[in-house]
């Protein structure tokens, strides 16, 4: 009988497996190299660097819209329809339809109409505080708001992974934050695993569990951080002392990866 693999989260089941993976790209550009991550079920895993340093590469490859040079990335059982959300940059909704139809999205790209999961739709609004908002169209929401669509089109399915490239980093401070908190008490809410691209030390500290810090040129692990403080966490957190600590053990290695970027 097989073994379950080896994790780095406890006794938590392994999702997914980065090994050895190189990506360059025309030009001998060399985004990433020899990058390896175990990712487990419930982590919530922030990928940290400077800009250049193949943090959205990693994502890319990750969802397959892109193949590794060198190296594999597996799924633990396989990869199923749904498994994966990915959440980009910016919300990337289509603007002729509703919030409720960019939700579904996801279902309507696997063949699936709107009535069969309707409940499911609603129910990815609800959690994110959009229900009253289904038949609204895009240009009538704030900022904050359509960050809310993309984040309900990204979890409808319950995927087992999510991906997130800087989602927030276009948003003022506090929207931000409230955000950040959402965030977190989403993820408990549907148990889903995380991979979050941020530059900010203090968003990866307040939303990891797991700090990855990449240097550029090319493109590579050089550290990793655990902030053990529990869940759930909120503004008392953000002022703590133990924040401030993991903030600066986050800030000090992040500045060694720009000086290897140099």
């Amino acid at each position: 009988m097989p073994t379950a693999p080896e994790t780095l989260s406890g006794n938590r089941p392994e999702v997914l497996r980065m090994e050895g993976v190189d990506k360059t790209f025309a030009g001998n550009v060399q985004a990433l190299k020899g990058m390896s991550l175990q990712v487990c079920e419930g982590d919530f895993i922030s990928l940290l660097g400077p800009s250049g340093c193949g943090k959205s590469t990693a994502l890319r490859l990750i969802a397959d819209l892109i193949h590794p040079t060198r190296g594999r990335i597996t799924w633990t059982g396989g990869q199923k329809a749904g498994d994966l959300g990915v959440v980009f940059q910016e919300p990337t909704l289509m603007p002729w339809a509703t919030v409720a139809q960019n939700a579904w999205l996801p279902f309507r790209l696997r063949g699936k109409s709107y009535n069969s999961v309707k409940d499911d739709v609603l129910e990815a609004l609800k959690l994110v505080g959009l229900e009253k908002f289904q038949n609204a169209y895009p240009r009538e929401l704030s900022g904050g708001m359509k960050m809310r669509v993309s984040i309900a089109r990204a979890m409808v399915t319950h995927p087992r992974l999510i991906l997130m490239d800087e989602p927030f980093a276009a948003l003022d401070e506090i929207t931000r934050f409230r955000l950040n908190d959402d965030l977190l008490e989403l993820k408990d809410k549907i148990g889903c695993t995380v991979i979050f691209v941020t530059h900010s030390v203090f968003e990866s500290v307040f939303l990891s569990d797991r700090i990855v810090v990449m240097a550029a040129r090319p493109g590579r692990v050089i550290r990793e951080l655990t902030v053990d403080a529990p869940y759930p966490r909120d503004d008392s957190f953000r002022t703590s002392s133990e924040y401030a600590a993991h903030c600066r053990a986050a800030s000090d290695a992040l500045h060694q990866a720009m000086d290897l970027a140099a």
